[in-house]
């Protein structure tokens, strides 16, 4: 997958979303007809997934990323979908992720323990390489996040009770035990779907956290560090292809929210001249 990742890789784009947003349409017209009735929530999220896309792999624009970080904020999980977003971690390594490895005071995350799937069942273990066992730099705004999600787990080990499983991982059900990543899955598509963005995988958003990292200017390799790449070519040869449509999101992000500002401002000046004589 990864050798031709650079060819199947796109960016969703206002033309593209709205190309795949009429075949969605259509499928739920045809869906509903189909069955007679009208369509439950969960039936529309699986034909919301189900539709095909311009590519297996789609990155969202950085507006696409805030309206969904917006949409998680008050999801029990949302620390974990800002870690996936914007520090690139594996849905193994987010999932797996312990609280012994991270150091909120330094704004640090310890990449040491990963929960994947064989099968259904999962299995938990190392990361993959000696690169993925890495240390990751936290933005100030996911600090707050874990330190709330923090105490939102402590609150629900108070309500637990004797029940409470003490796992030691950041990310537990509501008595503490390790979650399933389907879970995580499944709830990424129901946040993305209620809020009306067009579907990636989950996994996409940590393509879409290097793209976005490469088009703020990050350096590459810092790029790859972060995401746990063996090395730097490998990074550059996955990510060229889908980083410049993201900069160029960002720029007209940038100049939107500019131009947003610009039209509530007052026009009066905000500073006086002095006169010239």
């Amino acid at each position: 997958m990864f050798a031709c990742f650079e060819r199947l890789a796109l960016v969703w784009t206002d033309e593209r979303v709205v190309d795949w947003n009429r075949d969605l349409h259509d499928r739920l017209d045809v869906e509903q007809q189909r069955r007679g009735a009208r369509l439950s929530r969960a039936s529309m999220i699986n034909v919301y997934a189900s539709v095909p896309r311009p590519s297996p792999v789609m990155v969202w624009t950085p507006s696409h990323t805030y309206t969904f970080l917006a949409q998680a904020a008050t999801h029990r999980l949302s620390a974990l979908y800002r870690l996936i977003a914007l520090r690139g971690l594996r849905r193994g390594e987010a999932v797996g992720l312990r609280w012994k490895d991270v150091d909120l005071a330094a704004g640090t995350a310890g990449v040491h323990w990963q929960i994947t799937q064989l099968g259904w069942e999962p299995v938990q273990g190392r990361p993959k390489t000696e690169a993925s066992d890495r240390t990751i730099a936290l933005d100030a705004d996911t600090v707050t996040a874990l330190r709330a999600h923090r105490k939102r787990q402590a609150t629900e080990r108070l309500a637990a009770g004797e029940v409470w499983t003490n796992s030691g991982f950041v990310f537990t059900d509501e008595i503490g035990r390790p979650l399933h990543p389907q879970q995580v899955s499944d709830h990424f598509y129901q946040l993305a779907f209620q809020v009306g963005l067009p579907p990636v995988r989950l996994h996409d958003l940590r393509h879409g956290a290097a793209s976005l990292m490469l088009a703020a200017g990050v350096d590459l390799k810092v790029v790859q560090e972060t995401l746990g790449h063996v090395s730097s070519t490998f990074t550059r040869d996955t990510y060229t292809s889908v980083y410049p449509e993201v900069a160029r999101a960002a720029a007209e992000s940038t100049a939107a929210l500019v131009n947003t500002a610009a039209a509530g401002a007052q026009t009066a000046r905000l500073i006086t001249l002095p006169t010239q004589t």
